[in-house]
C-alpha cells in the first residue's frame, strides 16, 4: 500500500515530527483570536503598538509557521521521493520554536526588548535553522530538478532572512547601531516574511497539492518558473533599494509580485479547467478562496504606495492590509488545507499497515462536517466583519467580529482534537 500519493518510493514522516505542530497551531490561532478581542481599541490606532506586534507575531509564527513546518515535513518527502533527511532536526525545531515563539510574543504584548524578547527570537532562529538544515539535505539526496522543492527551499531561506532581520531589530532597541529608525527597517522584515516565507512556500506548495486533489493532470513548469523569477526579483529589488535608493520600490516590487501573482491565478483556473474531480468539497473550496484572496492586501499596498494617502487612513489601510493577509489570505489556506492533510495522518498512523487486509474508513470521515461547516461559517462572517470594521474605524464591529473570531478558531480546535483523538476500528 502507497501512502496516498503517486510514486512515493520512500519512508513515511512519522507523526510525531508532524502532528505537534498542528496542534500547537491549533491553540495558536485560538490564543491570537482571543488577543485580537482584547485588543479591538489598537486597531483604531497606530499600527505600530505592543498589543498590534504580539498579534502579528502569534499568527506568523504560532500559527501560520508553526503548521507550515509541521506539513512541510510530510510533504517534502513527497516532492523528493526522499524521506526526510533528520527526525530528531524535526522534533528539535518544533522544541525549540514552541518555547520561543510564547516568550516573543510575551515581550511585544508588554513591549518588554530584553530577556523574553531576546531568548524568544534567538530560539526562534535556531529552530528556523534546524529546519532549514532539514530541508536542505531531505532536497540535496531526493529528486533533482524539482521546481516544487525550489519554492520550498528558497521559502526557507527567506524564513532564515526573516528570522534573523526580526533578531536584529530586538537588539537594536537596546542597543541603537542601525543608522535610522525600527520603522524604516520595519516593512523589509514584514515583506521578506510575508512575500518570501509564506508567498513563496504556499505557491510552491498549493500548485502541487491543488492539482493533487482536483485530480487534474495541466501543469506548467515554465509558468512556475516563471513567477519564481518574478517573485524573488521584486523582494530583492525591494532590498537593496535600502542600500541603493532605487526609484519607487514598493510599487515596482510590488508590480511585479502582483504579475507574479496573476499567473499563478491563471495557472490554478487551468488547474480548476482540467480537474477530474468535478466534485469539490469544503476544505478545498475554502482552500480556493484564499487564492482569490491574495490579491487584495497587494491591492492595498498599491494604493498605499502609489498615492499620497497619510494620518488616520494611512493607518487603517496598513492595518487592513496586515489584517488582510493574516487572517484572511493565510488563515483561510491553513483553514482548509488542515481538513486536506491531517485525516491523511493520522488515516495513515492508524491503517497503513492494514490496508487491503480489512476494510478502513475513509480519512475525510475522521473529521466532522458540521464542526467544520460552523467553521467556515463563524470565519467568514468575523472576518467580513472585522475588516469592515478596520476600514471605517467602527469599534462595535471589530469586537463583534473578533468575538465571532474566536467561535471559529474553537470549532477548528474542536475537529482537530476530533481528527487528534481517532481510535482505530481494531
Amino acid at each position: 500500500m502507497s501512502n496516498g500519493y503517486p510514486n512515493a518510493g520512500f519512508r513515511n514522516t512519522p507523526d510525531t515530527a508532524v502532528v505537534p505542530f498542528y496542534l500547537y497551531a491549533a491553540i495558536s490561532f485560538l490564543a491570537c483570536t482571543i488577543l485580537l478581542s482584547l485588543s479591538t481599541e489598537s486597531f483604531t490606532q497606530h499600527y505600530f503598538s505592543p498589543q498590534l506586534l504580539a498579534i502579528t507575531h502569534g499568527m506568523a509564527l504560532g500559527w501560520g509557521t508553526m503548521i507550515i513546518l509541521g506539513a512541510s515535513h510530510q510533504l517534502i518527502p513527497v516532492l523528493t521521493e526522499k524521506s526526510l533527511f533528520s527526525i530528531r532536526l524535526a522534533h528539535l525545531s518544533f522544541f525549540l520554536a514552541a518555547v520561543g515563539i510564547p516568550l516573543l510574543v510575551y515581550g511585544f504584548y508588554t513591549f518588554n526588548m530584553g530577556w523574553p524578547s531576546k531568548w524568544g527570537g534567538r530560539l526562534v532562529l535556531l529552530a528556523v535553522m534546524a529546519y532549514l538544515v532539514n530541508i536542505l539535505y531531505t532536497v540535496k539526496t531526493g529528486k533533482s530538478g524539482n521546481i516544487y522543492s525550489l519554492f520550498i527551499v528558497t521559502a526557507a531561506s527567506w524564513l532564515f532572512i526573516t528570522a534573523f532581520l526580526g533578531l536584529v531589530l530586538v537588539y537594536n532597541f537596546n542597543f541603537p547601531f542601525l543608522p535610522k529608525d525600527v520603522l524604516t527597517y520595519l516593512p523589509l522584515h514584514a515583506h521578506a516574511g510575508i512575500m518570501g516565507w509564506f508567498l513563496m512556500l504556499i505557491i510552491g506548495v498549493a500548485s502541487r497539492l491543488i492539482p493533487m486533489f482536483l485530480i487534474s493532470k495541466y501543469q506548467n513548469n515554465r509558468r512556475l518558473q516563471l513567477i519564481f523569477l518574478m517573485i524573488n526579483g521584486g523582494l530583492i529589488y525591494y532590498l537593496l533599494s535600502y542600500y541603493f535608493q532605487f526609484p519607487y520600490p514598493v510599487l515596482f516590487s510590488g508590480l511585479m509580485i502582483g504579475t507574479a501573482l496573476s499567473f499563478f491565478l491563471h495557472y490554478i483556473f487551468r488547474v480548476w479547467q482540467s480537474r477530474i474531480r468535478k466534485k469539490v468539497d469544503q476544505p478545498m473550496r475554502i482552500s480556493l478562496l484564499s487564492v482569490a484572496i491574495m490579491l487584495l492586501p497587494l491591492f492595498i499596498l498599491l494604493l498605499v504606495s502609489g498615492y499620497r494617502i497619510t494620518g488616520g487612513q494611512h493607518s487603517r489601510l496598513v492595518l487592513l492590509y496586515g489584517f488582510l493577509i493574516f487572517f484572511g489570505w493565510m488563515t483561510s489556506l491553513i483553514l482548509g488545507m488542515t481538513f486536506k492533510t491531517l485525516p491523511f495522518i493520522i488515516w495513515n498512523k492508524h491503517y497503513h499497515d492494514k490496508a487491503g487486509l480489512m476494510k478502513t474508513p475513509d480519512p475525510k470521515t475522521l473529521m466532522s462536517d458540521r464542526l467544520f461547516m460552523a467553521m467556515g461559517i463563524s470565519y467568514l462572517a468575523g472576518f467580513m466583519l472585522f475588516a469592515l470594521g478596520i476600514f471605517g474605524g467602527y469599534t462595535s464591529l471589530l469586537k463583534a467580529g473578533s468575538i465571532v473570531l474566536i467561535l471559529a478558531a474553537v470549532f477548528y480546535n474542536l475537529n482537530v482534537l476530533k481528527i487528534w483523538r481517532h481510535k482505530p476500528l481494531v
